[in-house]
């Protein structure tokens, strides 16, 4: 199987990976414009850029592109050995770092209502979306037929379930805290960049005291979004799913700076 197999393999099964392409190269160089080296998360590699140091810095690259879905441009003085190959070769190389990473995801965890409205207000924005919930009955495409994916499981099995990257965002619209405090623990130990939790703002002043008297760090509560959403005054259903989706999406853009919460 070529790299490009490789490659467009894992683009379809969903699964993050980054490229590395060398596109410019002057004097003596192991490896010349057109050669490849495709990154995986668990650090597997197919092809190579030259081996060497230069190799091992891509390859640290490549796995931090896959974590944070940016591209890069690497230059390496191949004369320099803090920064090039000890072998000296005494060229440069330039390498592009691009990251192919698994389409932008919500998970909707809860099947009432509100989660109803944002699995459909996320897949007509584009989302892959994955509808989870226990009561199996609220959880199949015959009740919620637009999400790409069901899981009829227990919230702390979730992310066991998911591939979860720099965009893939957790939706907690739950029936209670006790659901939240299975749930949100196991989402602690992942990476994701948003996690929302649907409620007032007691209810979540109660989770957070229980989730610091089970032990979770207070930097680790502080990465839940709740209140979930914008405050836009949404009181249906339709519209706390548009000011849970603007918020994901003012994140997603990097635009959450220009938005602030009552």
């Amino acid at each position: 199987m070529s790299l490009l197999d490789h490659l467009n393999e894992a683009v379809h099964a969903g699964q993050p990976v980054a490229l590395c392409t060398v596109v410019n190269t002057t004097g003596s160089v192991p490896r010349h414009a057109g050669a490849k080296m495709l990154v995986f998360p668990d650090g597997r590699f197919e092809g190579t850029v030259g081996g060497g140091e230069t190799e091992k810095l891509a390859h640290q690259e490549a796995l931090g592109a896959i974590k944070d879905g940016r591209t890069r441009f690497l230059k390496y003085n191949l004369i320099n050995v803090e920064k090039g190959d000890p072998g000296l070769c005494g060229g440069t190389v330039t390498i592009f770092v691009e990251p192919f990473l698994s389409a932008p995801t919500v998970v909707v965890i809860g099947g009432g209502h509100v989660g109803r409205a944002v699995v459909h207000l996320a897949s007509w924005l584009g989302y892959r979306v994955v509808l989870s919930d226990d009561r199996v009955e609220l959880c199949t495409p015959e009740a919620v037929p637009e999400a790409d994916e069901y899981l009829p499981i227990p919230i702390e099995e979730v992310p066991g379930r998911v591939t979860i990257g720099p965009q893939t965002f957790f939706v907690l619209v739950t029936r209670g805290v006790e659901v939240d405090l299975m749930g949100l623990p196991p989402l602690f130990e992942t990476s994701a960049p948003y996690i929302g939790l649907i409620g007032s703002k007691r209810r979540w002043a109660h989770c957070q005291e229980k989730l610091l008297e089970a032990g979770i760090p207070q930097e680790q509560i502080d990465r839940v979004h709740s209140p979930i959403g914008l405050e836009i005054n949404a009181e249906t259903p339709d519209e706390i799913a548009v000011s849970i989706m603007a918020e994901i999406t003012a994140i997603r853009n990097e635009g959450k700076r220009h938005f602030r919460k009552a």
